[in-house]
């Protein structure tokens, strides 16, 4: 380390290449699973890049590379429990969901069944299109349908069974 902290490259390359293992000892020790051991490494490694001139020649360098790891392996410890809490880590999930509205091809079939929804809609007398309209496109009630068209419950009810007949007709082909 007194080499690298004086500028000789070619020592510094090697002393990090050195302390891994080292560091992943350290890190077992705290506990660090296998798949988390890498992250604390590199996350060492770059604390000892940032902090190599703090290193005092005259102490032991692997109590100093010690404390770090065990300070970065905490972190990491801490990381882990706080992203765990809130993620969920199954590959899987996307693989089995699927997403209908980013498929196209049921964006065409929506339009398909809109268009054909209103021709149907289009050829029945007036009466019976406002009663479709208003009992089955906006979700009213017969009451409340009554009320904005003025005309009477009775009335309605004959007209959307009418309509009914009339769709049930045109769809399965016997216009």
């Amino acid at each position: 380390m007194v080499a690298a902290q004086a500028g000789d490259r070619a020592a510094y390359e090697t002393l990090l290449r050195d302390c891994i293992p080292f560091i992943k000892r350290v890190a077992r020790g705290q506990g660090i699973r296998p798949d988390f051991m890498d992250d604390v490494v590199q996350e060492t490694l770059l604390t000892v890049h940032q902090a190599r001139q703090t290193y005092d020649p005259n102490r032991s360098f692997t109590a100093w590379l010690r404390t770090i790891a065990q300070r970065r392996a905490i972190d990491g410890i801490r990381r882990n429990r706080r992203t765990g809490t809130r993620e969920v880590h199954s590959p899987l999930a996307y693989e089995n969901h699927s997403d209908s509205s980013g498929d196209p091809e049921e964006a065409v079939f929506r339009r398909d069944d809109t268009e054909v929804r209103n021709l149907a809609v289009g050829k029945l007398s007036a009466g019976q299109r406002e009663a479709v309209v208003h009992l089955a496109l906006h979700s009213r009630s017969l009451a409340q349908a009554a009320m904005v068209t003025g005309r009477s419950i009775g009335s309605l009810r004959v007209d959307w069974h009418r309509a009914l007949k009339t769709l049930r007709a045109q769809f399965s082909g016997k216009d």
